[in-house]
């Protein structure tokens, strides 16, 4: 089998991206997605997307983790997907498409490497001890650190992955702590099941418990470091409901080639 495939990075998370309009590949097969992501057998990437029709929107998203498996939301890859449609022709400056978690409206820059994506609306944080647990498009834990560029995230990260709690269904969990005028994050994720360089939904729960954790209400504007760059979440909060959720940053397009099985 043959695949044109481009890869893309957000802030360091890396996707294949595949053109999958005229429906050729049928890629509902884990086998074929572990190889493709795999780093050293296969192009590497932390998941895979492809584009693909759908009525009634520009295109759908349908990804999938470098496990094999498919993905809830994924934010990033959500950014950049919309940077592969603008470089394909199928939009140009604002898109409307569908993901697994419903609709999302994302503009991008003209130079087309800037992507400002809207987020589903979140109406519930819980606790789980001194951490909170939300659903921003895929399931978050939130805790806060310190001296968090000294953490081991891939342990602590994959203990609380896998406790009693969440090992059946997964969660990705997100370390946070101060950092200059917002917060520096580190994230373990589910499906890739290690640390990446950045989390959309992550960064997005992260700012979203922030607000709710000091109290802070109306429109948020929320900069977040990650290992892999920068974001900026933007967000309105009534203390009960988070609306107009926004994750701001870079999408770039790396390469491209043709994979072969």
């Amino acid at each position: 089998m043959k695949i044109q495939f481009y890869k893309y990075q957000g802030t360091g998370n890396d996707f294949i991206l595949v053109d999958n309009r005229d429906n050729r590949i049928n890629h509902h097969n884990p086998q074929l997605i572990r190889q493709v992501c795999n780093r050293r057998f296969g192009v590497g990437g932390d998941g895979i997307m492809f584009l693909q029709n759908i009525e009634g929107y520009d295109f759908e998203m349908v990804y999938y983790n470098a496990d094999g498996n498919p993905s809830s939301m994924c934010g990033n890859g959500g950014r950049c997907i919309v940077a592969f449609a603008k470089y394909l022709g199928i939009i140009k400056n604002e898109t409307d498409f569908l993901a697994v978690d419903g609709p999302h409206h994302a503009k991008i820059s003209e130079e087309g490497n800037w992507v400002s994506l809207q987020m589903i609306d979140v109406d519930t944080v819980t606790r789980d001890g001194d951490a909170y647990v939300l659903d921003t498009g895929s399931p978050h834990y939130v805790k806060l650190a310190r001296n968090l560029s000294h953490k081991d995230v891939y342990t602590e990260g994959y203990a609380i992955r896998n406790n009693d709690i969440y090992r059946a269904n997964g969660i990705n969990v997100n370390f946070v702590e101060p950092a200059d005028e917002g917060y520096f994050v580190r994230t373990f994720e589910r499906g890739v099941e290690n640390e990446t360089y950045a989390c959309g939904t992550g960064v997005t729960a992260v700012a979203l418990v922030m607000a709710k954790h000091h109290n802070k209400t109306g429109h948020i504007v929320t900069p977040i470091k990650v290992l892999g760059g920068k974001l900026t979440i933007h967000f309105n909060y009534d203390g009960k409901t988070y609306s107009d959720i926004f994750l701001e940053g870079p999408a770039t397009q790396v390469f491209s080639g043709e994979w072969r099985d």
